[in-house]
């Protein structure tokens, strides 16, 4: 076999390894190969996955345990989402599911429209709501669904949404909501009787620093910083301080990264990748994070950009993989999920329903313990569980 770069050797058929000399130190590194690939794709990742350690190794990521860690988040095979036939048994009429996320105890929970539809009326050309009139929607919107049966638990947010988008569940339980009708971003702390942060200006759109308009996702590190999409009118990601302080726009000289409806975002922490679904561009784009500060030469942003992509709705992950959704984009590329590896910026696995075909895909979540894959469609208006299993 050819090595795939002058760095690379191949032993046997069982790794990829790389040897370099940094100020009179050799240093070492092994990536394994899998079965299941192709001999190409397998050394274009390990040549990827070696780039990254000898990166770390060089002290260009963060942390103190930088290879140790990467090695661990890296090394196994990613989980091939399983459809869990009958799920949900008993749900309610949904309105239209624009998000799901799933809270500290496994529950899938998820944001739906009620009553309420988004179409041609819903915005006038500045992007103003135009029903508001009508008031919010009269249901609850937040539905806590049992991860086994799909029976509804727990129910909330009557009166209190215009036109629900996006759900995200922080590790302590803190839900945030995002808005397109309000233009708003909410936090709510478990227990909460009333969101405890609110981010953008009540059914006024903007670009500036203060406002939102049509915020679409919400993720959130496990350091407390936040970032949000916004959206379909700014086509931007704004990240915050646990405290709510702006740290900075993205993108923003000198970065070369252009957005076009940021529509759901996803932290692979480990790598310190921010990873966006760039709806209207057609891939999944992942700048640093920055979430153990910023060099003054930062890599270019992973992309992942193939001709069966088509348009990517929501994205999200499980431990270095990145699982996405498109939607419909063309008749000749299908609607259906993706399995992304962010290292060798490639797709390494496709996966659909058994019984059904996915038609309309808007939202997906992967459970915290990394066991169940959750996603959520409009028109028809449902929620689709997934096992992710190994092997």
């Amino acid at each position: 076999m050819k090595a795939p770069s002058s760095l690379l050797s191949v032993g046997g058929t069982e790794e990829v390894r790389a040897s370099w000399r940094v100020d009179n130190s050799a240093s070492d590194v092994a990536a394994p190969l899998s079965s299941g690939e192709s001999a190409g794709q397998q050394h274009k990742m390990a040549a990827r996955r070696l780039l990254w350690a000898a990166t770390c190794l060089l002290g260009a990521c963060s942390g103190d345990q930088r290879l140790v860690q990467y090695e661990e988040d890296i090394a196994p095979v990613p989980a091939r989402p399983q459809h869990v036939e009958g799920w949900p048994r008993d749900l309610p009429h949904l309105g239209e599911v624009s998000g799901v996320s799933v809270n500290p105890a496994g529950q899938p929970v998820i944001f739906h429209r009620g009553p309420r539809v988004w179409d041609a009326s819903s915005f006038n050309s500045t992007n103003h709501f135009q029903h508001v009139s009508e008031g919010p929607i009269p249901v609850d919107t937040v539905l806590v669904l049992d991860p086994e049966h799909g029976s509804v638990r727990a129910s909330w947010g009557r009166s209190l949404f215009y036109m629900p988008h996006g759900i995200t569940i922080s590790p302590r339980g803190d839900m945030w909501l995002t808005d397109v009708a309000l233009h708003q971003v909410f936090k709510w702390e478990p227990g909460g009787v009333a969101p405890s942060m609110v981010f953008g200006q009540r059914l006024q759109p903007g670009s500036g620093l203060g406002h939102l308009c049509q915020p679409t996702a919400v993720a959130v590190a496990s350091s407390g910083v936040v970032f949000i999409a916004d959206g379909y009118c700014n086509s931007r990601v704004l990240e915050f301080s646990p405290q709510g302080v702006l740290l900075r726009v993205v993108p923003q000289p000198p970065e070369f990264l252009s957005l076009h409806v940021p529509h759901s975002l996803a932290l692979v922490e480990s790598l310190d990748l921010l990873c966006i679904a760039d709806r209207e561009n057609m891939r999944v784009v992942c700048p640093r994070a920055g979430l153990e500060g910023r060099s003054r030469r930062e890599p270019p942003a992973v992309t992942v950009q193939e001709p069966d992509l088509g348009r990517v709705f929501a994205v999200a992950t499980c431990g270095s993989y990145v699982y996405a959704v498109n939607g419909p984009t063309s008749p000749m590329i299908p609607v259906r999920g993706f399995t992304v590896d962010p290292l060798s910026e490639s797709i390494v696995d496709h996966w659909q329903p058994t019984s059904t075909a996915l038609r309309n895909p808007h939202a997906l979540a992967v459970s915290p313990n990394g066991s169940a894959l959750y996603v959520t469609e409009i028109m028809p208006n449902r929620v689709l569980k997934f096992a992710l299993r190994r092997g």
